[in-house]
């Protein structure tokens, strides 16, 4: 299952709960993604500078704040608006995210599919929208 295109590939997972966000990392790192891993909002901007990340997987609803603020903080930034975002959600579905001006590259609902998360996450790598 994995892939090449995996390979040293940088991805930023920014969710509050502690149990998904091990899960999920230690499965990128399984296929060969460079995983950091932070809990909160405010550190953000930080981890994006130091770990230069190709994703970002971004939770929609944070403890301090709200990924569709953060996600409009990525794009009107001119120097990572480039970066790829999937963002994730327990509240949210695809059909009621209500994401306003800002799109991220594609969303998952959770709880999601192992092989959903890979199969999107390579997606987005590879320029798809979903």
């Amino acid at each position: 299952m994995a892939k090449s295109s995996a390979v040293y590939k940088n991805i930023l997972v920014i969710e509050d709960n502690h149990a998904i966000l091990d899960v999920i990392t230690l499965i990128l790192q399984s296929e060969a993604y460079k995983v950091s891993g932070i809990n909160n909002s405010t550190d953000m901007m930080s981890s994006i500078e130091q770990f230069k990340p190709d994703l970002i997987i971004l939770d929609i609803m944070l403890l301090d704040g709200d990924g569709r603020e953060l996600l409009k903080q990525i794009r009107s930034d001119s120097k990572i608006q480039h970066i790829a975002v999937l963002m994730i959600s327990a509240r949210y579905t695809s059909e009621n995210i209500e994401h306003g001006e800002y799109i991220p590259n594609g969303f998952l609902a959770k709880p999601f599919d192992i092989d959903e998360l890979l199969d999107k996450i390579e997606g987005i790598l590879s320029g798809k929208q979903y």
